[in-house]
């Protein structure tokens, strides 16, 4: 007995995460006005399943786009982890360009949720601040970037590009972009920081 509520559990968080990544998939592919049964038989979960964790559609989006947002910001640690702290920031760059896409597909999704009273964008901005904190933190700790980043710059250094190369054509001219970036981030990580 005492092992099957925690089974159950876990399929609850499976059946959850299918649906998100579903909604992500629908909303960005077929808009907004996407039918809800429509996802949850992409998650391959029935209506039921799919309204008890998202009561509305506007909790579906809020939720989706949350979980993007997690999944790219939680990313850094095992990058950390795994690569050398200027790779590590390389590789979630492009982490964070796949993130962005996912976000600009949402984008009517988004408004929509907005507009009855949501609030996805409400950890946003500390989020990603601190994601990049902690990757700049890492690299210039390790001598390999300049400690004299803003990790604000960065990101909207990293939104800039994801703008002028949104088209799936351009995301060759995305990572040229990026290693210009990580370049310009390397530049003098040697030298102490600036007193002016």
């Amino acid at each position: 007995m005492t092992t099957k509520p925690s089974v159950l559990r876990a399929d609850a968080r499976r059946n959850r995460e299918r649906i998100l990544e579903a909604a992500v998939r629908a909303f960005s592919e077929k808009g907004a006005d996407v039918p809800i049964d429509t996802i949850a038989k992409a998650a391959g979960v029935g209506s039921a399943t799919l309204y008890r964790h998202f009561p509305t559609r506007e909790a579906l989006v809020e939720a989706a786009y949350r979980n993007e947002l997690a999944r790219v910001c939680d990313s850094a640690a095992k990058l950390l982890a795994d690569n050398a702290p200027d790779r590590a920031l390389r590789l979630w760059m492009d982490d964070f360009i796949d993130y962005l896409a996912a976000k600009q597909g949402m984008a009517d999704a988004l408004r929509a949720a907005v507009a009855t009273g949501a609030d996805p964008f409400a950890e946003t901005l500390d989020r990603l601040g601190s994601t990049l904190t902690t990757l700049l933190r890492a690299g210039a700790g390790a001598g390999l970037l300049r400690p004299d980043i803003d990790p604000f710059d960065v990101g909207f250094s990293l939104a800039g590009v994801a703008l002028i190369t949104s088209a799936p054509d351009q995301r060759e001219r995305a990572g040229r972009l990026l290693d210009l970036l990580l370049d310009g981030l390397r530049y003098g990580a040697d030298r102490p920081a600036s007193t002016a």
